[in-house]
């Protein structure tokens, strides 16, 4: 567990097992500790990367504030410095967004993209979910959980949550026609009951040319922790191994024939 100095930002990361490098990427207001029930599935068979990205988890938060542009160009800085070859990324929430501005600013670093739980654009969250983030309780467990590890201390919690909270009232802001330029086989995950609208997670599988889109039943936008055999496994096998051509195809016809 080290951090490396990418630009401003003094990103934490460490590394486990041998294979093609899948890097994770974990969602708002928490850190890579929530990828712990992936390890069990992804080790053994990948070099999996965890990083926390600027002002998350280890990382210490920088002047200014936060977007994904800046996080996706931590990534890119990432991936070129310390992951050294074209990785698959792996994205819960926002982490899913950052891993698809990667995926479209530089496809020669991303093998395959995964994103759980992720929306191409800000109109996408289902209306007034972010309201619940505003609870004292929500936010005193979130600090709380943001302390135990932030070089900044607990007290830098409501400054990160606010950077965050500013970011998401307009960002991401892209369009079906800006994803129809994705060349990178992506795996489209949600809950039955996502914080993103199954509408808005079916565009996006419908936008990306080269994708597969999977619904989680019975699960939320913490499918990641509800459900983590079943995600997981699904994500495994997207990785690792080739698509089988499907018998009766209509989405993806032109591809096969």
């Amino acid at each position: 567990m080290v951090n490396i100095q990418l630009g401003d930002v003094a990103a934490w990361y460490d590394v486990h097992g041998d294979g093609e490098s899948v890097v994770l990427l974990h969602g708002g207001f928490v850190d890579s500790r929530m990828f712990a029930p992936a390890m069990p599935s992804l080790v053994g068979r990948f070099r999996v990367y965890k990083t926390d990205r600027r002002g998350h988890g280890h990382t210490p938060d920088v002047d200014g504030p936060i977007s994904y542009d800046a996080m996706a160009t931590d990534l890119i800085a990432f991936l070129e410095k310390v992951v050294g070859e074209p990785a698959h990324l792996v994205g819960h929430s926002d982490g899913a967004n950052v891993g698809l501005l990667v995926a479209l600013r530089r496809p020669d670093l991303v093998r395959k993209l995964v994103m759980i739980s992720g929306n191409f654009n800000y109109e996408g969250i289902v209306p007034g979910i972010l309201d619940d983030f505003e609870e004292e309780s929500v936010q005193r467990y979130l600090a709380g959980n943001y302390g135990e590890v932030s070089p900044d201390g607990e007290d830098h919690f409501p400054i990160v949550a606010r950077k965050l909270a500013e970011m998401w009232e307009s960002q991401p802001d892209l369009t079906p026609a800006d994803l129809r330029a994705l060349t990178t086989p992506t795996l489209v995950v949600s809950g039955d009951d996502d914080a993103v609208t199954l509408e808005h997670t079916i565009a996006l599988y419908r936008a990306i040319p080269d994708s597969q889109l999977a619904v989680i039943p019975g699960a939320s936008h913490l499918l990641v922790m509800e459900k983590p055999n079943e995600v997981y496994a699904l994500i495994a096998d997207f990785l690792g191994k080739d698509p089988i051509p499907t018998r009766q195809p209509i989405r993806r016809r032109a591809a096969q024939s």
